[in-house]
Order: C-alpha cells, then structure tokens, then sequence
C-alpha cells in the first residue's frame, strides 16, 4: 500500500483537508500552500479520544510499577485538541507540565465487536501526539485524569494522518529545545496498536476520525513556558508545539487549589507512581 498523507488546514479562512506532496499542501481544488506557512488544524475530528495508561516497559519500570495482565484507559476531552504548532498552556501557578510523546491511531470505519486479525481493516491510518498532562491536580484527580489530561489546549495531534505506514521497526523521538528527552522503538509497546483498538471496540463503538492514544516511553518530564516540545517518528513527520504562560491561574472560587505532593512529583519527576 502507499503511503498518503493528508492534513487539515485552515485556508483563507476554511477548513480544508489537503494531501501533502513534498512541502507542497494541494487541496482538492487545486490550490497550494508550502507545509511552513500552513495553519494547522488537528488532522482528524474525534468524537473521542481515549488513551493507553503505561504501554512501554521502560515507563512501567521508571514508575517503579508492574504491568498489568491488560490494558487501563482515560478519556481525553475533544475540547483539550490542539494542533501542530499550537501553544500549549500552563497556566500560572501550576508547576508540573509534563510531555507525552506518543503515536495516536485514528479510525478509519465504524466498529464495534471486531477480531484482532480484523484490526487494522478499521485503522485509517496513524498521526503524531503529545499528551501533556498538568500533573498539579494528579492528586485531585484521584486517578480520573480529568483535569491531569482534559484541560484546554493538552491535546496535540498532527501535523498529518498517514494512510498505508507501519509502525514497526519505527522509532520514537521527543525533543524539548532541541534536545532528546525520549526515545523508544515502536516494537517495545506491551499492547500493539490492534489489541488496544479490538479490546476498546468490545464495549464502546468507534466512528471514523476517533483517536487512541498508544502510551509514552520512560523520561516524561516538567516542561517551562518558552520551550519547544518537537514529537517524531519516521514517517510520520514532526509535531511541534510552544509551551505558554496562560493569562491567568486557577480560580479558588472553588475546587481543590493545583497541589505539589509526593503523590504529584512521583509521576512528575519519575520518581515512581503514587497513588
């Protein structure tokens, strides 16, 4: 099969789905733009995401965890999507900001009950993520991942959705400022890409365009406003996003107040999950 990319972009002001050919974007009427003066927009448009907790061994171990006999999942909000060089927002008075670099799997077909064998009959192809986490509520949270994983602007995918790539053999990359701070082979995931979307399919239904995110490596890490957070992966481009101060902090009109724990700076800072 060969290997098409496609993306969504805003075009004069529309949003418009264009297949890439070398740095050129062409939408279907025959317009161009160059891939560095595009406006990007997430490559798919979910009605939902769902995410695989630890999917690495080197993270199982840096949490200093044991895999389970199966997959966990949280839901990341539709509303937390964010694109290829979208800011991402920690807002003021929240410390711990981690990177996920991570490669999402969209659906291609409505299904629901389907066979592992079937799998990838149903996967329309695969784009890049970063799911951030503000790992200041973690211990608010008590394991729901709501505001952890479901704030604004969390939720980076793209540049694009490529159709006909394979995952194996591929390795993992996230930068922070240049600089490598994950790196895994794609092989090393406990769950492949078709057990998590055949276990998810047994009790929810996906549509075309929903997302699962696959898991982050080991090195998951604080990062500060003004840092540029690169994912990426052979084939299927780069994702790049800037970290922003937000205009203001946590209202404490109510609500538990963003928290630095032992149970916040396990997770954070690698030192072992705590719960």
């Amino acid at each position: 099969m060969s290997i098409i990319e496609t993306r969504r972009i805003l075009l004069e002001g529309v949003a418009t789905e264009v297949t890439r050919e070398g740095d050129q974007l062409h939408a279907p009427d025959g317009r161009t733009v160059h891939v560095d003066r595009a406006i990007h927009l997430p490559p798919c448009t979910p009605t939902k995401i769902i995410c695989a907790h630890l999917n690495f061994m080197n993270r199982v171990h840096e949490l200093k965890t044991t895999s389970p006999d199966t997959p966990s999942y949280f839901q990341k909000p539709t509303s937390a999507l964010n694109s290829h060089k979208g800011h991402v927002v920690r807002p003021q008075g929240c410390k711990y900001l981690n990177y996920e670099g991570e490669v999402g799997i969209v659906v291609g077909r409505t299904c629901r009950h389907i066979r592992m064998a079937d799998a990838e009959n149903y996967i329309a192809g695969y784009t890049l993520a970063n799911d951030f986490g503000l790992h200041d509520f973690r211990e608010t949270d008590r394991g729901s991942m709501v505001r952890v994983k479901g704030a604004d602007t969390l939720g980076p995918l793209g540049p694009g959705l490529v159709r006909g790539w394979r995952p194996d053999g591929k390795v993992l990359r996230t930068r922070v400022n240049g600089k490598v701070v994950q790196e895994a082979s794609l092989d090393e995931l406990i769950w492949s890409m078709a057990y998590l979307l055949t276990d998810l399919a047994r009790t929810h239904t996906f549509y075309p365009g929903d997302v699962i995110l696959t898991g982050t490596p080991a090195n998951s890490r604080p990062v500060q406003p003004g840092d540029v957070v690169t994912v990426e992966v052979d084939g299927l481009g780069m994702l790049e996003n800037l970290i922003v101060e937000g205009a203001s902090g946590i209202s404490d009109e109510c609500g538990s107040p963003p928290t630095d724990t032992a149970v916040v700076r396990g997770v954070a800072l690698g030192e072992g999950l705590k719960e």
